[in-house]
């Protein structure tokens, strides 16, 4: 699947078929605005929907096959620039629902079954509090009633939404604007996520446990080259490794180790949590532009496609993970 832009400004939406060594278009059809970003991840693989949004706002949900929608709501007043998808048939608990993160500052929660409004939205406190939401994820859904999102802004803020208790549960500022975050795992209690920036860097915060003043711990990774880290993805099939995307167009690959201790008695006698370590394991450049979106194949380990800003789609394998 390819989202994007014709030179006209409407939407350009694509399905694709690997065949061998090559993709062939199944499938492509013109949508009235252009397309920001999409996710599958609130359909099941037998019968692939795909969640959107566009530069007007606007939320659908497409049969993938055939390019029809089934769901269309106005999600946000400006351009929704970040989507994500949880609870699909199989993928771990809970409802299926989608959130959105807009230019408006607003971060929504869909549920595909009602079309009125979203069940949940967390608002900027005012008209001039409103900060551009980059990236949102889901994160924390390990049973039918638990289930966060976490956010990231232009001016560096990242907030953990619960929405169980429909309230902030933490937030930070990581000083550059928020390209990217993601949990390790969807479907699993917190155990760490990883926040992308402006200025070649990304932060890994471990999750596992919360200080009640400062929060979670995390470390920074600096970027070999000092350009735009655009997103992270973590390897389904292996949580500890993740692909780093580079505003340079290379992809790198990170494993990450866990410390010897992951919590500590901090000065007030309350246990907080450890940060790890990221290691390199290696870096390719596929491209003279911004890789920026990123996917791997959830029952093919290795196995992953990638869109760069030179209009280019393409499929990649990565080897060797099971010695990473």
């Amino acid at each position: 699947m390819s989202l994007g832009a014709y030179a006209r400004n409407t939407g350009c939406f694509q399905v694709w078929k690997l065949e061998g060594a090559s993709l062939k278009k199944c499938l492509e059809k013109e949508l009235p605005h252009a397309l920001k970003c999409g996710t599958f991840g609130a359909s099941s693989l037998s019968s692939p929907e795909v969640a959107t949004g566009d530069f007007a706002g606007r939320l659908a949900i497409y049969d993938a096959a055939r390019g029809e929608a089934t769901f269309t709501a106005q999600a946000h007043s400006s351009i929704v620039n970040s989507i994500d998808g949880a609870g699909g048939p199989t993928a771990g608990y809970g409802a299926p629902e989608v959130v959105t993160g807009g230019r408006d500052g607003r971060v929504c929660v869909w549920d595909p079954r009602q079309e009125d409004a979203p069940v949940a939205s967390f608002e900027p406190a005012g008209a001039g509090d409103a900060r551009d939401c980059w990236s949102v994820a889901f994160g924390n859904s390990y049973n039918d009633d638990e289930r966060s999102v976490l956010a990231g802004y232009d001016n560096g803020d990242v907030k953990l939404f619960d929405l169980r208790t429909n309230a902030v549960r933490w937030e930070t500022n990581v000083r550059n604007g928020v390209c990217g975050v993601q949990f390790d795992r969807q479907d699993i209690k917190m155990n760490k996520f990883v926040v992308t920036c402006l200025e070649a860097q990304f932060h890994v915060f471990d999750a596992r446990t919360q200080h009640k003043e400062k929060g979670f711990s995390s470390l920074t990774e600096q970027t070999k080259k000092g350009s735009t880290v655009w997103g992270v993805r973590h390897l389904p099939q292996n949580r500890e490794l993740s692909m780093v995307l580079g505003g340079d167009g290379t992809v790198n690959l990170y494993k990450y180790h866990y410390p010897d201790q992951r919590q500590v008695k901090a000065e007030d006698d309350e246990l907080m949590g450890v940060a790890g370590s990221m290691e390199l394991l290696c870096s390719k450049e596929i491209s003279s532009q911004p890789v920026a979106c990123f996917d791997w194949s959830p029952d093919k380990e290795g196995l992953c496609c990638m869109g760069s800003f030179d209009q280019t789609i393409r499929v990649g394998f990565v080897t060797k993970l099971n010695r990473a």
